[in-house]
């Protein structure tokens, strides 16, 4: 019998690693490696590797089930649907639209998480939208885009990172939440790099470093600015750099002096020598990044920590310099894409903003609609979450389980069960699914077709490997059915691409553009990074227009083409010649041609250039199963983001020893002849972005912003009634709230339930042995849990890990604590104090 391997990505983190899928003959399916994609080069955790557990028929939902007295029963699809729009249509009646919520994931793939905002938005009218991607990366974001203009987490591939020459990795343990990346840290090393983790707890990351720096939870922002004062201190600034590519320095210099070495000391913990080892070891080479992850970000002030990382990042000069500069490290499958394209309270498709005007009437227009019907922007996650049983009386919710997940887990339980509707759509009964009216069985990842876009920035496509099981419906189905029921029987499309399709349109212009980005593209080239822009070069409706762009902007214009359109004919400033198919052509569609004009493959034998250069590593591609026609779409809204605002997409020379393809010279990488490619026609499609901000940023006048920031306390500082720091997140064999992998008997063996760690001299003072029961207590609820006791974690800091319910549910002591600019919780720092369980 012949076999189908089908090349697909795994359902778990944002490294979303390439592996393949080959049903076998008892209905299982397995897993296998899948070389040629560069992110993991075939490596997977032991969350990829038993991912297909969670499709077996006894672990997941396969039927609707709706809620009669304090049981869940099974019932038919229709009287499922039925109920759930009856119970919306109810609450809109009685309570008007915002009394609906919605709440997404950032699991979602990018057609689900474009169809769930506009169904809340154009079906239900509500504002009341927003994803548990907010308890994320939100605070990177907010300072990404106050920074550079633009948020993408990495504003270059992960190929980079092991060519430069130090990176300081904030508040990450990637050996633990992401393993396959934690080869290119080895790789940085085994190039003569340098390694420097900033982490309260000696990490099995920490463990790789050439310096650990364990500050106390919370000052991280003092952290960072003890660091520039230092830079300043000792001239280190880069101040060419500073005065052309740059805006606001007088003012974040001033704050920064305020923290000086020794003050830095009291507030972190971190020792001055440690301080100037760590500024001498990332000033001294040639390139430097700084990576951060939830550690500094899931903090009151995360926007401000993350700015100040960024702040240090600038006044070295190396944002927007090869193999240098600022990038976070996102966390969920699709957490970059899930916050793009319109899940987020205050946003719409293509990263455009729900109050702006002229970002209204492009979605508007594509979606067919009246810009003025469509809501303005809601509440944040958890604010939405807090209002539920109040302002917000019904919810329909999509993969996300907060009962676990959302600090102060104990009052969001209870704020769910006051609801007067609650519908879930999920693939398992998470607890959060157990306490719904109605709960929709889903597919899952093997069973579907869609896009993510990982932590790069590389829209990727997931292919269907199996069929689902009978009683399984996707979620787009469940969307068109559902709006249907409540009024609107078109514009919910249940078929992926034409959802793409769509989004595309809608995307065009916006900061994250996926015009140029089509279905056969993902599937020849193996990604496409954003944005990448279609050939269309009509005037923008939400950018500046060409007379108000700095000058700079124009010299990556394509010949022919109106000013201010170099992104949409092009691509970045520094490509010479090349110019985009329009979207929905037979040029956009047959993807880039190779060295002989077939079209979809690369130049060279190692990778093409261009935004795909490590794309191409195995000799042969994998077979494409499935329905790849592209259907043709004509783009009309406006598709001219300034590419100059964006840096070029050309790549750095390549490292002696390295695999990522030849080296290029920059500003030739996306010639014609390279691989971003010529079409059919002679006219090139637009190779994606692999790096930005190479030639000028995403603002206005093409400069990022320094911004003037001060250390502050956490919302809750310990005390006497609560004298120890709690810190939280993830080990190896769990992710998130574990809705899934706590399914899974080869991950629960290995991390079976949740534990306290904490130091010997703080166990000591409580009397805990090794496994016994220890009670931590904050302001909001109480957990208990075994002591793990180690010296690899602060005395004044205790940890938790977040992936269980029940009594040793970590999500029961954080705080809520919002900041002010992202609407972050503060997850990583609660007072709590400790007490002996005495049996």
């Amino acid at each position: 019998m012949q076999t189908t391997v089908t090349p697909t990505h795994c359902p778990y983190c944002a490294l979303q690693c390439g592996m393949n899928l080959t049903p076998a003959p008892d209905g299982t399916v397995e897993v296998s490696e899948r070389a040629d994609f560069p992110v993991n080069r075939g490596a997977l955790c032991g969350k990829g590797r038993t991912a297909p557990a969670v499709l077996a028929s006894n672990v997941r939902l396969t039927s609707p089930l709706v809620r009669s007295g304090d049981a869940l029963v099974p019932a038919s699809w229709d009287e499922a649907l039925d109920r759930i729009a009856a119970g919306l249509r109810r609450t809109r009646e009685e309570y008007g639209p915002d009394g609906v919520g919605v709440f997404g994931g950032g699991g979602l793939t990018n057609e689900k998480a474009y169809t769930l905002g506009k169904f809340a938005r154009v079906v239900l009218g509500t504002s009341q939208i927003d994803y548990n991607g907010r308890f994320c990366m939100s605070s990177a974001a907010a300072a990404g885009i106050k920074a550079f203009g633009l948020d993408r987490g990495l504003p270059f591939p992960l190929e980079d990172v092991p060519k430069t020459g130090c990176v300081i990795l904030v508040g990450s343990n990637l050996a633990e939440t992401m393993p396959p990346s934690l080869r290119f840290l080895t790789e940085l090393k085994e190039n003569g790099g340098t390694l420097i983790v900033i982490d309260p707890r000696r990490t099995k990351t920490a463990e790789q470093a050439d310096l650990h720096l364990a500050p106390r939870p919370g000052t991280d922002l003092a952290l960072a600015l003890g660091l520039l004062h230092l830079v300043i201190a000792e001239g280190r600034v880069d101040e060419e750099y500073v005065q052309e590519r740059t805006v606001g320095w007088e003012d974040a210099r001033a704050a920064a002096m305020a923290h000086w070495p020794e003050h830095v000391e009291r507030i972190t913990g971190v020792s001055v020598p440690e301080l100037r080892e760590t500024v001498r070891l990332f000033c001294e080479p040639e390139s430097a990044m700084v990576l951060t992850a939830r550690g500094p970000e899931q903090q009151s002030k995360g926007t401000d920590t993350v700015g100040a990382w960024i702040n240090l990042c600038l006044a070295t000069g190396r944002a927007g310099r090869p193999l240098s500069g600022y990038g976070c490290l996102t966390g969920q499958g699709n957490g970059q894409g899930g916050r793009e394209h319109g899940q987020k309270a205050d946003q719409l498709p293509g990263y455009r903003k729900l109050d702006d005007p002229a970002a209204r009437r492009h979605v508007a227009e594509v979606w067919g609609v009246d810009p003025d019907s469509l809501p303005g922007p809601g509440r944040s996650a958890y604010e939405l979450l807090d209002a539920l049983g109040t302002d917000i009386r019904s919810l329909l919710l999509m993969a996300s389980n907060p009962v676990v997940s959302a600090p102060r887990a104990a009052h969001i339980e209870e704020r769910i069960r006051s609801l007067d509707f609650l519908a879930v759509c999920d693939v398992v009964l998470s607890e959060t699914a157990a306490l719904a009216d109605v709960v929709l069985p889903v597919t899952q990842w093997a069973e579907e077709t869609g896009t993510t876009t990982n932590l790069e920035g590389r829209v990727l496509l997931r292919r269907r490997a199996i069929t689902p099981p009978d009683g399984v419906r996707t979620d787009l189905e469940v969307l068109h059915e559902l709006a249907a029921r409540l009024g609107v029987e078109k514009g919910f499309p249940t078929d992926p691409e034409e959802v793409f399709e769509e989004l595309r349109r809608a995307s065009a212009g916006g900061p994250a553009d996926y015009s140029g980005i089509t279905y056969r593209r993902l599937a020849e080239e193996n990604g496409v990074f954003w944005p990448c822009p279609s050939g269309e070069t009509e005037e923008p409706a939400d950018r500046p227009s060409p007379a108000t762009e700095p000058a700079g902007a124009a010299p990556g214009r394509t010949e022919g083409a109106p000013a201010g359109a170099a992104a949409t004919a092009g691509g970045p400033a520094g490509v010479t010649g090349a110019a985009a198919a329009p979207a929905g052509s037979a040029a956009a569609a047959r993807g880039p041609a190779g060295p002989a004009g077939a079209a979809g493959e690369p130049t060279g034998a190692t990778g093409a250039a261009g935004g795909t250069d490590a794309l191409a590593s195995a000799p042969e591609r994998p077979a494409v199963t499935g329905d790849t026609t592209h259907h043709p779409v004509t783009t009309t809204g406006p598709t001219s983001y300034p590419a100059a605002a964006l840096g070029t997409t050309s790549q750095p020379a390549t490292t002696p020893g390295t695999t990522s393809g030849p080296a290029t010279t920059p500003g030739t990488a996306n010639r014609p002849d390279a691989a971003g490619g010529a079409a059919g026609d002679g006219r090139a499609v637009h190779p994606g972005t692999p790096r930005l901000f190479l030639d000028r940023f995403a603002t206005p006048d093409g400069r990022a912003r320094f911004v003037s920031v001060s250390h502050r306390a956490t919302a809750e500082e310990p005390d006497d009634e609560y004298p120890v720091l709690l810190t939280t997140g993830r080990v190896v064999a769990q992710y998130q709230s574990g809705a899934q992998t706590r399914r899974v008997a080869e991950l629960n063996a290995a991390a079976p339930g949740p534990f306290v760690e904490l130091h010997p001299r703080l166990a000591a003072r409580l009397g805990a042995a090794e496994g016994d029961p220890v009670a931590v207590v904050s302001r909001r609820g109480r957990a208990v849990a075994p002591a793990r006791i180690t010296a690899a974690i602060r005395p004044d800091t205790v940890f938790m890990p977040f992936h269980w319910p029940g009594e040793g549910r970590a999500n029961t002591l954080t705080n809520p604590a919002l900041d002010p600019t992202s609407r972050m919780p503060e997850f990583k720092a609660c007072a709590v104090r400790l007490e002996a369980v005495r049996s």
